[in-house]
This record gives structure tokens, C-alpha cells and sequence, in this order.
């Protein structure tokens, strides 16, 4: 990931909230960081009496103890495979806590934007105590699906992307009906597409609809049902028409955001991604292939802009 300057934060204080471990199903649970913003995301665990899955990591080294201590709570052993959805730092730069006893799984495209951005979200928040969180890439990739078998309910591992990186992973337990998303659904938090594709999370979407998940564990915020697709889906609606309008009027990613009324999605966490979202829509609209790389540094700062300093990172 580029990394952009570093401004002041200016954001609203939110006390933070311990994260917990919750019992979704039999051997499946959620482990929620709220508030949900920015690298406070959500991570999944599968137990079966053979082998453990565990959905994502955390983004320091406090926070992969924490989400260690929690796992080892119920499956005292620790986990088999540890699961990487996307290559973003809140979900993998925990994998070296687990490993080598787990073994590290991803889609093929994941594991090389792993090793391309490396420590690089570390830079744009200079001040997270980050600890030490070694490097653990996936060894064990994939491209389309991938089964894990723990000899009780089992993973499905489907790859939906581009969406929210050229390259997504959602979870899939069909023996309890619970979806793992990733960053491709948020519950009360604001998407952000820049690194994938609007059309194509909106595609996602739909597949993830046919699966009929009855619960539903976004990457970022508190678990739902269907209609955190729905949500999801509405604030990627409202980004086109955003894009749409922006372009027609001759505007700016930034002054079209500027320009926009947030109306249902304004008290959703992380406004300011707006800004990169709609770099992205631009994009698209222009013919941009789904996926295909753009700038960060310069949406990032213009989010910046827009929140009017740093946003606040709690990892």
C-alpha cells in the first residue's frame, strides 16, 4: 500500500471497547473489535473436532495476543489454518502470532499484494504501537475455492473480487448459515473501494445473496443478517449517482464529496472514504478496468482534506 504525509487528526474522541469472542453457532464464533473503523476489524473462528479455521488476524501485535487468547479459549490448540481474506495490514499483520503451527491460506493474487505492501499502513499512523508483527505469507494459496474440512462444519472459501482489493476471499459455513465477508459488507461503517471496484463489489453482492446466509460477519462492524447486503449495496448506489453527478458538474473527487450530502450514511464511521471511493467510481465510469491499480497517496491525503486532519486509528 502507498502511504501518504501524515496530517494532525482532528477526529471526535471514541472510547475504545474491549474486543470479545461471540458464539454464532455451534463451533463458529465472531471476534468483534469495535468500534469497527479504521484497522478495528472482525475475525472468525471455526472449530470442528479435526481442524480450526481461523477468518483473519489483527492489525498489532496487542490486538493478534488478544484475538490469540480468545481463540485458544475455546480450542486450546490454536488453529490449523489461519485464513486471509484481503491483503490489508488489520487483517493479516497478526498470521506470524499463529504461525508456524497454522498454516496460512489466501487467494494467490492476496498473497503477492501481501508481500508487495508489507508493513506499509504502519506508516500512516506512525503513532499506533504497532509491536512486532513478523511477516507471515500465505503457503498454501488458491484461486477460485477452496474447501477446508474440519470434521465438523466446513469452510468454504470463494473468491469474489475485486471488490474491496483487486483480489477478496469471503468464508463460507453453510452447516450454520454464517458468512464471513471480509471487507466486501460493513455493518454501520463506510465501505471503501478504492483498491477494487464498485461494479464489481456490487457483483459480489449478488453472489453473496444466492448463498443465503442467515448471519453475516462483516469485516468491520456488528454482525447482522441479509441486510447488511442490503446496506452495503444502497451506499454503492448512492457512490455512482455521487460519481455520476460529479463528473457531469466538472467536479473533483474531492469537491464532489465536498459538495454531497451524506443523508442515511452520515453517522456511519469513516465518512472521509467518500473521497476515495469516488477516485475509484471515476474511474470506472471512465472505463477503468475493476481492480486495476490507482494512486492511493493522493485520495488518501485528499481524505485527509476532507475529515480535516488524520483520521483517528485505534488499532
Amino acid at each position: 500500500m502507498t502511504t501518504a504525509p501524515a496530517a494532525p487528526s482532528t477526529a471526535p474522541d471514541r472510547a475504545p471497547v474491549p474486543a470479545s469472542l461471540t458464539r454464532l453457532a455451534d463451533g463458529v464464533h465472531a471476534y468483534l473489535q469495535p468500534d469497527g473503523g479504521w484497522c478495528l476489524n472482525n475475525a472468525g473462528l471455526v472449530v470442528g473436532p479435526e481442524r480450526t479455521v481461523l477468518v483473519d488476524t489483527a492489525a498489532t501485535e496487542s490486538r493478534a495476543r488478544a484475538l490469540r487468547s480468545a481463540v485458544h479459549a475455546v480450542a486450546p490448540a490454536g488453529p490449523d489454518y489461519v485464513v486471509n481474506t484481503h491483503f490489508h495490514g488489520d487483517h493479516v499483520f497478526g498470521n506470524g502470532l499463529f504461525t508456524p503451527r497454522a498454516t496460512v491460506i489466501s487467494h494467490a493474487g492476496t498473497r503477492e499484494e501481501t508481500a508487495e505492501a508489507g508493513g506499509g499502513l504502519k506508516h500512516l499512523w506512525p503513532d499506533v504501537e504497532w509491536g512486532e508483527t513478523p511477516e507471515a505469507l500465505a503457503s498454501l494459496t488458491f484461486r477460485d475455492r477452496l474447501t477446508v474440512h474440519t470434521g465438523g462444519p466446513r469452510v468454504e472459501l470463494l473468491h469474489v473480487g475485486p471488490a474491496h482489493t483487486a483480489n477478496d476471499v469471503i468464508a463460507w459455513v453453510p452447516e450454520a448459515s454464517v458468512l464471513f465477508t471480509g471487507d466486501v459488507v460493513w455493518s454501520g461503517v463506510t465501505p471503501f473501494v478504492l483498491m477494487g471496484s464498485v461494479s464489481g463489489s456490487l457483483l459480489a453482492l449478488d453472489r453473496m445473496r444466492t448463498l443465503g446466509a442467515r448471519t453475516i460477519v462483516p469485516g468491520h462492524g456488528p454482525v447482522g443478517g441479509r441486510e447488511l447486503l442490503d446496506a452495503t449495496e444502497s451506499y454503492l448506489r448512492f457512490l455512482q449517482k455521487t460519481a455520476d453527478r460529479g463528473i457531469l458538474d466538472g467536479l473533483t473527487p474531492l469537491e464532489a464529496a465536498q459538495r454531497t450530502e451524506l443523508g442515511p450514511y452520515e453517522d456511519w464511521l469513516d465518512p472521509e472514504r467518500l473521497v476515495g471511493n469516488l477516485h475509484r467510481a471515476y474511474a470506472e465510469a471512465g472505463g477503468g478496468r475493476p481492480g486495476e491499480r490507482l494512486d492511493v497517496a493522493g485520495p488518501f491525503t485528499q481524505m485527509c482534506a476532507y475529515h480535516g486532519g488524520l483520521p483517528t486509528c485505534r488499532a
